[in-house]
């Protein structure tokens, strides 16, 4: 019965129609619930719709959980205390507890609680095989993607460095140049902090040049190693 349980609320396969018919009520019931959370306002129909969408997403968590031995076939009985803690499961559980939360809603603090409610959002990537395949090509180019991220932080701390020093009444601390370099880097260019002296408007135009060489880079590595994976998945299919 457990294993049959896992069979259906795990990603679906195309021979098993009750896995099928499982996630796509899910991805509905994931859909529905995002709606109450795209008002301010709130009425009796967001309100059952988030009661009867959260008893949903309580029964899936349940189900997972008490299925977590087939999951991590080689971890036995530790499965069921590895399972909270793995990535989706953590997600499901914080788009549970804003719907389960007792606390009084009028602590701004406690208001922070809501949200959690976003991570309802996450739950969709669960039953996406692409986003699968992503995370598959992200772990395998792990290695270059780790080299890009610490090009990127060293530049952006050098380039920081080196504007607040050229730039020191443009900059009220080293944190507004960490963020004018991000913001250069990325090419993004709100224009709230720039350089007013004419050496760093031109160290500027040289970091935002580097910025798109930057962040070419893990695109071009994420768009190869995707490309591979949906060849070696055609191949595998063409079998």
């Amino acid at each position: 019965m457990r294993k049959r349980i896992y069979e259906i609320v795990d990603i679906a396969k195309k021979t098993d129609k009750s896995s099928s018919i499982y996630d796509y009520t899910m991805l509905l019931i994931i859909v529905a619930s995002i709606v109450p959370v795209c008002f301010k306002t709130s009425n009796v129909l967001f309100i059952w719709i988030d009661r009867i969408t959260v008893l949903a997403f309580i029964l899936d968590y349940i189900f997972r959980w008490v299925t977590a031995d087939f999951k991590f076939k080689d971890k036995g009985a530790k499965s069921f205390l590895l399972y909270p803690f793995t990535p989706f499961a953590i997600i499901d559980l914080l788009s549970i507890l804003p719907s389960l939360t007792a606390l009084n809603m009028g602590f701004k603090l406690f208001r922070l609680l809501r949200l959690n409610k976003v991570f309802k959002v996450l739950k969709i990537l669960r039953y996406s095989k692409s986003f699968d395949l992503i995370l598959n090509v992200i772990m395998k180019e792990k290695q270059a993607l780790l080299a890009v991220c610490y090009l990127a932080g060293g530049y952006i701390s050098l380039s920081a460095l080196i504007m607040f020093s050229v730039e020191p009444d443009s900059f009220n601390s080293f944190f507004d140049a960490i963020y004018w370099a991000v913001v250069t880097l990325t090419t993004v260019g709100y224009g709230d902090i720039y350089p007013v002296s004419n050496l760093g408007r031109i160290f500027g135009m040289v970091s935002s040049f580097m910025g798109i060489a930057i962040v070419a880079l893990p695109t071009g590595i994420i768009t190869a190693g995707y490309m591979n994976e949906l060849n070696r998945s055609d191949n595998k299919s063409n079998r």
